[in-house]
């Protein structure tokens, strides 16, 4: 189905975009997104899985991966049903009330991701800096009292913006610009004053994820002046290897949200393709590539998986 600019709907209705001119190939393009959200959601039930029944893994660095993979398993559940509900023919249409839902998910879910990177880059300086003392600063309590304030401020300081939205005067052609709701995309839609919207947007996006990126940043300037200290170039190197993961993690997270910033900003001009396929990258990237990553480059994680798949002689 085409999504038309003409498109009659009614008031509390939008049309979400699947991928402008290509509706004749929805059906194959529903195959490897259909492969895509099954790698997200096993991927990330399998981390959760090997983390939970494997006693070697309780300790704090597995406890972050697990709120990793359940932020990134979180994700997937959230836009799975609009975006292959439009591939495979099923809607197009969701309501104002379940597009905020899901534009508060989404975001949320977001600035969660980040402040897990964050936690987790203060896991591995805590772990390289302070190595004797590691299980003693990093105790089951205080990484329950960190996860509950990254769900805190993931979800609290979003909400006030995110519900204004139900309170908006819609009056252009309620045409997204995604196969899923965010706020930007439904402020353009509103003929409201949205000046608190944006400017408290902008000044979240500052304080989220703008200060966790400097505070990782920040956080292996520490790690590397920490690792020079250490006389074994061997040490160094083992030190640093410990950390491979979650700078991958961290890129995978980032890299994709770059680049939607600047497709918006400066490519008005590129095809609207371009711009639903970026959505769907910033998406789906990270959630998707982090079990691999963890998958592999994890040792403990590696050898139970391999445990499981490998027939017994």
């Amino acid at each position: 189905m085409s999504v038309q600019a003409g498109s009659k709907v009614s008031n509390s209705t939008f049309l979400l975009t699947g991928f402008p001119g290509l509706e004749w190939e929805y059906p194959w393009l529903s195959i490897p997104f259909s492969c895509i959200y099954t790698m997200v959601l096993s991927g990330n039930c399998l981390v959760l899985h090997v983390i939970r029944t494997e006693p070697s893994l309780h300790q704090p660095m597995f406890y972050f991966l697990a709120m990793l993979a359940l932020t990134d398993l979180c994700m997937g559940l959230s836009t799975v049903h609009t975006v292959l509900g439009i591939l495979w023919g099923l809607s197009q249409e969701i309501s104002l009330d379940a597009c905020i839902a899901q534009a508060f998910f989404v975001h949320g879910l977001s600035c969660m991701e980040s402040g897990v990177l964050l936690a987790m880059a203060f896991d591995r300086f805590t772990a390289i800096s302070k190595p004797l003392r590691y299980t003693s600063i990093l105790t089951n309590t205080r990484i329950i009292s960190i996860g509950v304030a990254i769900l805190g401020r993931s979800f609290l300081f979003i909400t006030a913006p995110i519900v204004r939205l139900k309170f908006f005067d819609y009056c252009r052609p309620h045409i997204l610009s995604h196969s899923f709701c965010l706020h930007q995309d439904l402020l353009r839609l509103a003929c409201s004053d949205i000046r608190f919207n944006s400017f408290y947007a902008l000044a979240l996006v500052i304080c989220t994820l703008f200060l966790d990126a400097v505070l990782i940043l920040v956080s292996y300037i520490l790690i590397l002046h920490s690792v020079l200290i250490i006389a074994s170039r061997e040490e160094r190197f083992k030190s640093l290897q410990t950390c491979v993961s979650h700078i991958c993690a961290v890129l995978v997270f980032y890299i994709p949200i770059i680049g939607l910033t600047m497709v918006h900003r400066f490519g008005k001009h590129l095809s609207p393709v371009v711009h639903v396929l970026m959505g769907n990258i910033y998406i789906l990237f990270p959630p998707l590539m982090n079990p691999i990553i963890y998958s592999v480059k994890t040792q403990q994680i590696r050898i139970r998986i391999q445990r499981w798949f490998t027939k017994p002689n």
